[in-house]
């Protein structure tokens, strides 16, 4: 079984891009966005991905992720109900921890999060400049609960 461990912040300021090592076009959707467990269709770049989480437990979670052919990951998006996101993940490493940087378009244009995964619950690491209010366990900013970037600005 596998286990994610992610904190997830706001980003505040544009300086990741210089720190970028890797950037990766998305659109997922979500064919169950049922309390307590999702599943999830990505395209990332020109791969496709099929993965199911479980409920949180603060910042654990089971996750299952598994490569699918292409073909069948856009078949799926299109099965999968409004809205399908599309982002830009940023690849950043900082202090030999890897962040991933996600700038959203369309509906939710104006959003950026910043997600660290992390080896066990307690694993200290250090915050890059970019990082601003931790929104982990908020489930408005949850990728599944996300509908618009209106719906989201009385949250910031």
């Amino acid at each position: 079984m596998g286990k994610e461990i992610e904190h997830k912040y706001l980003v505040r300021n544009e300086s990741f891009k210089q720190m970028c090592s890797e950037t990766i076009d998305m659109a997922q959707g979500y064919l169950s966005r049922q309390k307590g467990r999702t599943v999830r269709v990505r395209i990332a770049g020109n791969q496709g991905f099929i993965t199911i989480k479980g409920p949180n437990d603060n910042a654990t979670r089971d996750e299952f992720e598994y490569a699918i052919p292409l073909a069948d990951a856009q078949a799926m998006l299109k099965m999968c109900p409004p809205p399908v996101i599309s982002k830009t993940r940023h690849i950043v490493y900082f202090e030999g921890n890897k962040w991933e940087v996600d700038e959203f378009h369309d509906q939710l244009e104006g959003l950026v999060t910043a997600e660290i995964e992390l080896p066990t619950a307690d694993y200290q690491y250090a915050l890059p400049d970019f990082v601003g209010r931790d929104v982990t366990g908020d489930r408005r900013f949850y990728n599944s609960c996300l509908t618009t970037f209106d719906d989201l600005k009385s949250a910031l």
